[in-house]
């Protein structure tokens, strides 16, 4: 992630996922006590969902991040974060009791990943189980923060599509001027 990206670790951004986005996007959806995280980035709902879920596994590709929250989650013993790549996770099918990856999407590089990424996780999640997934929609403004950096925003409207050929079923995707959240379950 390049420089602009410093802010989804400022206290700011932490605020406005835990009183905010999350509220929305998750609403009443129960994840479960066994919960995978996807692309936690600088935790900002690492921080919410470490401490309402009973356990948490976050997946986090880029070393440093990962090495950065290792470091600052030590003392929860209800996170655990794992460097992995979440298009090819290894977890054992039907693990998870529920999964969640916010404001991440865009930054996997092309849509054939995207979509990698969505059947692993539904491939790792207990029959039934929900992922709540939510991103920012598509702008100039948003490009023109991820100058060196990939941007890859996620269509709205082939959300729903796309998770069903996925492996996911009841899938619900709801938007606001801003961005997106979609909750889905894998069938049970």
């Amino acid at each position: 992630m390049n420089e602009a990206h410093r802010y989804c670790g400022s206290d700011e951004w932490r605020t406005m996922m835990r009183d905010v986005i999350l509220p929305w996007a998750l609403g009443d959806v129960d994840l479960g006590d066994d919960v995978l995280e996807v692309g936690p980035g600088y935790g900002a709902t690492t921080d919410v969902l470490g401490r309402s879920v009973g356990h948490l596994t976050s997946v986090e590709i880029d070393e440093e991040l990962a090495s950065m929250l290792t470091e600052r989650f030590a003392d929860l013993p209800t996170v655990e974060i794992v460097r992995a790549d979440a298009t090819s996770l290894d977890f054992p099918a039907a693990r998870f009791t529920g999964a969640a990856c916010f404001t991440m999407l865009h930054h996997v590089p092309t849509a054939d990943l995207q979509d990698r990424l969505f059947a692993e996780v539904a491939r790792v999640l207990a029959p039934g189980a929900a992922l709540v997934a939510s991103d920012s929609i598509g702008s100039d403004e948003l490009r023109a923060n991820h100058t060196d950096d990939t941007y890859n925003p996620v269509d709205p409207a082939s959300v729903g599509a796309r998770l069903e050929t996925a492996g996911f079923a009841e899938v619900e995707v709801r938007t606001n001027p801003y961005g997106w959240a979609a909750v889905a379950r894998t069938a049970g």
